[in-house]
């Protein structure tokens, strides 16, 4: 099934404007940066690991800069939030990206892993509007564009915290936008189905395809552009989650499960994973998780 809107990139005018991307240095928001850079804008990648981010603010050119930043730390995110304003100017637009996702049955999950979901996926997010969205509503101009994922609205067997993580994303971002009505500063949350990078790796996608890090991008720019609150990628899933909602608790169950992947059986004897999920559990590499969605 063609999608149109992932296929021809939105006319989107951000030439000039500065944006800055958590989790960037690779991944989605790595894609996210390529895009908007390709468009005229002053971008900021912002990652937990500074070298990376450097590296691909290089690999970018066209002035972009790479920048330290943990999501999880207010002092962090705040020096992060005034280097860009200082160096690329105001933030015309904040890209919430970042993000961590450990996969198995719920009774495996080490607590450590479920801690630093929550503390960045749902945490991280929190932080970036609490600490960008004032000097935007003070401005009277502004946007935060966040990478959630369909499980905002949607829990697949085997990310049960992680989708618990980014339906609280969903709720948080629900209450802010009616607080920020009438200021001038919009919010957006992207909701994709699952996308191929190291976060999904070894993971299932359903009922639909693997999507591409640039289909993300795409659908970030729109949202820029069209300044809607909620976006799903594809396209065609909001409206299948919708009537899926008002089915009977026995049908809307057959229905879920033929669509939405069972993840614990997916990972299942697999090692595909295992690095990555080394770096959410063990305490040595915790400072530096690939925390890019």
């Amino acid at each position: 099934m063609r999608i149109p809107f992932l296929k021809q990139p939105p006319q989107v005018d951000v030439a000039g404007s500065t944006i800055a991307i958590t989790g960037a240095a690779r991944g989605i928001g790595f894609a996210i940066a390529t895009d908007l850079v390709a468009r005229g804008a002053h971008v900021a990648i912002g990652d937990i690991d500074a070298e990376a981010a450097q590296r691909s603010a290089t690999e970018l050119g066209s002035g972009t800069r790479g920048y330290a930043l943990d999501v999880t730390d207010d002092a962090s995110f705040s020096t992060f939030l005034d280097q860009v304003a200082q160096d690329l100017g105001p933030i015309d637009v904040l890209v919430n990206n970042a993000g961590v996702m450990w996969v198995g049955p719920f009774d495996a999950e080490p607590s450590v892993a479920a801690e630093r979901m929550v503390a960045v996926n749902l945490l991280g997010v929190i932080r970036g509007v609490r600490l960008a969205a004032p000097a935007m509503r003070r401005r009277g101009r502004g946007q935060i564009v966040t990478v959630a994922s369909a499980a905002s609205r949607l829990a697949p067997p085997g990310e049960s915290t992680y989708a618990a993580t980014k339906h609280g994303v969903l709720g948080y971002l629900t209450g802010v936008r009616e607080e920020l009505r009438g200021s001038g500063v919009d919010l957006s949350v992207i909701m994709p189905t699952v996308v191929d990078t190291e976060l999904a790796a070894g993971t299932a996608s359903g009922s639909v395809k693997l999507l591409s890090p640039s289909e993300v991008a795409s659908s970030v720019v729109s949202a820029i552009g069209s300044r809607r609150f909620q976006v799903w990628v594809p396209g065609n899933v909001g409206p299948l989650v919708a009537v899926s909602g008002i089915l009977p608790q026995s049908l809307r169950d057959r229905v879920l499960r033929f669509a939405v992947p069972n993840q614990v059986a997916a990972v299942a004897g697999s090692s595909e994973r295992a690095d990555y999920e080394q770096s959410l559990t063990d305490p040595q590499d915790i400072s530096t998780p690939p925390i890019s969605e």
